[in-house]
């Protein structure tokens, strides 16, 4: 790997250490669903010219309560199914800042191996890793925020428990067949400029503006998301090196 690609790759994570491709731990009982899910999966995935173990990409939008799932496909990544939010706390849409304030983050995160969790008491989950190096530049906190079953929630993104087995087989699939991290993208709506300009007396109206840079980044680069990275303390848009 070049130089610049280890640079972008540290400011993007803020690790001591690159992501490399791990496979996730499992409990039985993940196993179990895993293999449940695969049957109905794969050839749903067939269907539509995605092989098992296709590369993930996650865009959430709270207004709408979606959380969408994307496969690549060739040298880009395409929409296999769009899955209904259940709960993700009772504040609206705005980024979480600080710990106990019942938001779910907005902005742009990743999960890698180690933040899956087959052993969740909310059936299966994933972290999120939020607070990101953005969240920790404007002093956010909170911890443990993830998308989860069970349907309920007090600031993670909440699925039904159908939805999340499929969420996790997939991100399980990808992580096992080499992507090291995938990427999750959380808006608070379709970044639209008749969205924004619909919430333009909110205090957030700066912060999302910045995330609409990565919304229309994916839109106008062939759906193949950026890596984010923080410069003065925005998010900045580059081209993801190695295209995972």
């Amino acid at each position: 790997m070049r130089l610049a690609a280890i640079v972008v790759l540290l400011a993007l994570f803020g690790l001591s250490e690159i992501p490399h491709a791990q496979n996730p731990t499992s409990s039985l009982r993940s196993r179990q669903i895993i293999a449940q899910q695969r049957v109905l999966l794969e050839r749903k995935m067939a269907e539509k010219g995605f092989g098992w173990g296709a590369y993930l990409f996650i865009r959430i939008f709270k207004a709408e309560g979606v959380l969408e799932v994307w496969l690549k496909h060739g040298g880009c990544y395409k929409r296999f199914k769009t899955y209904p939010i259940c709960t993700y706390g009772g504040k609206g849409v705005g980024p979480k800042t600080r710990q106990g304030d019942g938001r779910a983050p907005e902005g742009f995160y990743y999960v890698t191996h180690r933040q899956m969790n087959p052993y969740s008491g909310y059936h299966l989950a994933f972290n999120l890793g939020y607070p990101n190096a953005y969240d920790r530049f404007h002093g956010r906190t909170g911890g443990a925020l993830m998308v989860h079953g069970r349907c309920v929630s007090i600031g993670c993104y909440a699925m039904t428990n159908q939805a999340i087995e499929q969420i996790y087989t997939l991100a399980d699939a990808a992580l096992r067949s080499g992507q090291p991290f995938f990427r999750v993208h959380i808006f608070p709506f379709h970044m639209t400029e008749r969205n924004i300009r619909q919430h333009r007396s909110s205090r957030w109206t700066d912060f999302w503006r910045n995330l609409k840079g990565g919304y229309d980044w994916f839109l106008t680069h062939q759906y193949f998301p950026p890596n984010v990275v923080i410069k003065k303390g925005r998010y900045s848009f580059e081209s993801a090196n190695g295209r995972s």
